[in-house]
C-alpha cells in the first residue's frame, strides 16, 4: 500500500500551514515572555501564596451574604396587608427539581386574602429538593415570592424541611393589616400592581375591627402614634 501524505493542508484544519501573507492580529511573544508563557497560568496561584488567610469563625461569627445571593424563599404582601400569591402556580410549572407545591382557591367577601379572584391556599416548598436555581422567582407574574439572603436552613428531621405558606409568609410591616380583608375600597387587583395602594385605609381597618376585634395587627396599628385617615386610598 502507497504511502499517504496525511499532512493537512486546507486552510482552517488544525495543523494547516499559515496562508502566505497571513499576519496573525496577536503579537507574537519573544524571548523571557515566551518562555514564561509555560507558567503564567499559575500566576494567580502564586500570588496567593504571600496573602493572609481568612478563616470564617462561623457559627460563632457570621459574615453576611452578598445581597444578591439566593437564599431562603419569601412570599411577599402588599402594603395593606393582602398576600401578593394570588395563587397560579407558575412558581411550582418553572422548578426544575419539582421542589414547589401549590394549591389555589377562590376568594370571597368574607374571606379576601389577595387582590382580585384567587389566593394561594397552600403553598409549599421542599427545601430537600430546592437547588436555588431561581427560576421560580423569575416566573411569578405578581411579585408575590422573592429569596431571601437567609441561608440556616438544616433541620433534624426531613418533614421540617418541607415549609409551609405560614413559614415563607412575610411577617406584617408597619402599618399592615392580617389578612384576610376587604381590598381598598374603589380599586382593583391592577391598582395593587402598579402600587397605587400604600397602606390601609379606615374601611379596612373598620372591617377588621368588626370581625377580628382582637387582631394582634389591628391593636398594633391603633397604637401607632398619628395614624394617617386617608393613606393608602389609590390615587
Amino acid at each position: 500500500m502507497a504511502d499517504k501524505d496525511i499532512t493537512r493542508r486546507t486552510p482552517g484544519e488544525v495543523g494547516a500551514p499559515g496562508q502566505p501573507g497571513y499576519t496573525p492580529l496577536i503579537p507574537q511573544k519573544k524571548g523571557l515572555a515566551r518562555a514564561l508563557d509555560p507558567v503564567a497560568g499559575f500566576g494567580v496561584t502564586i500570588s496567593s501564596f504571600f496573602k493572609p488567610t481568612v478563616t470564617e469563625q462561623y457559627p460563632f461569627e457570621k459574615v453576611p451574604p452578598k445581597p444578591r445571593y439566593h437564599g431562603r424563599h419569601q412570599l411577599n404582601r402588599h402594603p395593606d396587608g393582602l398576600e401578593k400569591c394570588i395563587g397560579c402556580e407558575l412558581c411550582a410549572w418553572a422548578c426544575p427539581a419539582d421542589a414547589i407545591y401549590v394549591e389555589g382557591a377562590d376568594n370571597t367577601p368574607e374571606a379576601q386574602y389577595s387582590p382580585g379572584e384567587r389566593y394561594g391556599r397552600v403553598y409549599q416548598i421542599n427545601y430537600l429538593r430546592c437547588i436555588f436555581c431561581g427560576l421560580c422567582i423569575e416566573a411569578c407574574p405578581t411579585r408575590a415570592l422573592t429569596m431571601t439572603n437567609e441561608y440556616e436552613l438544616a433541620g433534624p428531621t426531613r418533614r421540617g424541611m418541607i415549609y409551609e405558606k405560614q413559614d415563607l409568609l412575610a411577617p406584617l410591616g408597619e402599618g399592615m393589616l392580617a389578612a384576610p380583608h376587604p381590598m381598598v375600597p374603589g380599586t382593583e387587583d391592577d391598582d395593587y400592581y402598579r402600587g397605587a395602594v400604600t397602606g390601609p385605609v379606615p374601611e379596612q381597618i373598620e372591617w377588621v375591627a368588626q370581625h377580628r376585634p382582637d387582631d394582634p395587627s389591628l391593636e398594633a396599628l391603633r397604637a401607632r402614634e398619628g395614624a394617617p385617615a386617608e393613606k393608602g386610598r389609590a390615587r
